[in-house]
């Protein structure tokens, strides 16, 4: 087997696994290793699914991509990085929507605020953005494949998510979604949410400068002269 036929099934293993166990064997699993230990297990698959997929990265052959992009679109896609940074950071804290379905009856009482007023995805859609914006970088056949299934897996996910949730906690959830948005800034154009309650928080902004930073200086190696430019953009 070939470098990158084990990426591209490295990749799919992580996609199927994600789907098989946020789904189909969710509730079986529950029940036999509680809440807990299905948390542990669910870790411990995407931790090995990502330990294949870097090991198959770096042994597969890197040919000449099919696309780079130019010189201008660096600081932009390094700037989109550092969004996705703060998304991501400020997901991990103070979710005012239910950590789980059927945690608590009722609506979410508290307004979305920071990165939630952002879009109910803030997580998800810091992969998202990612993943399109490796696409855009280089047209190489394994960023394709990893990048592609990162993206196919947080958007097709997320969406998931919503319509499992709607059919899990009915109008408590279908609440929370009139007063948030997908799309990141869709409540706050269309008036449902103040620009004044997007503001990142203290700790999303610092954390997702501290990730970018640790990504652009990993990436700028790889990428010179282009990551020099990008680091002196920014």
């Amino acid at each position: 087997m070939t470098p990158i036929v084990s990426l591209a099934l490295a990749t799919l293993f992580l996609i199927g696994s994600h789907f098989a166990l946020s789904h189909p064997l969710r509730a079986r699993l529950v029940r036999a290793l509680g809440e807990r230990g299905f948390i542990y297990l669910f870790m411990a698959v995407a931790l090995a699914a990502l330990v294949w997929m870097i090991v198959a990265w770096r042994d597969a052959a890197d040919p000449s991509p099919a696309w780079v992009a130019p010189l201008w679109w660096w600081p932009i896609a390094s700037g989109l990085t550092l969004f996705a940074g703060i998304l991501l950071v400020g997901s991990l804290f103070g979710n005012p929507a239910f950590p789980r379905p059927g945690a608590r009856p009722g609506p979410v009482k508290r307004q979305p605020t920071g990165v939630f007023a952002i879009t109910r995805h803030p997580g998800n859609w810091s992969f998202i953005l990612w993943a399109a914006v490796h696409l855009t970088l280089s047209g190489s056949l394994r960023n394709l494949i990893v990048a592609g299934g990162v993206l196919f897996l947080a958007l097709v996910g997320t969406l998931a998510q919503d319509r499992k949730k709607e059919r899990l906690m009915g109008e408590a959830w279908r609440d929370w979604e009139a007063r948030t948005s997908f799309v990141p800034f869709a409540a706050l154009l269309q008036g449902r949410l103040r620009w004044r309650n997007a503001v990142p928080d203290l700790i999303a902004v610092v954390g997702g400068l501290a990730l970018w930073a640790l990504i652009t200086s990993y990436h700028a190696p790889l990428v010179s002269p282009l990551g020099d430019l990008v680091l002196r953009v920014f």
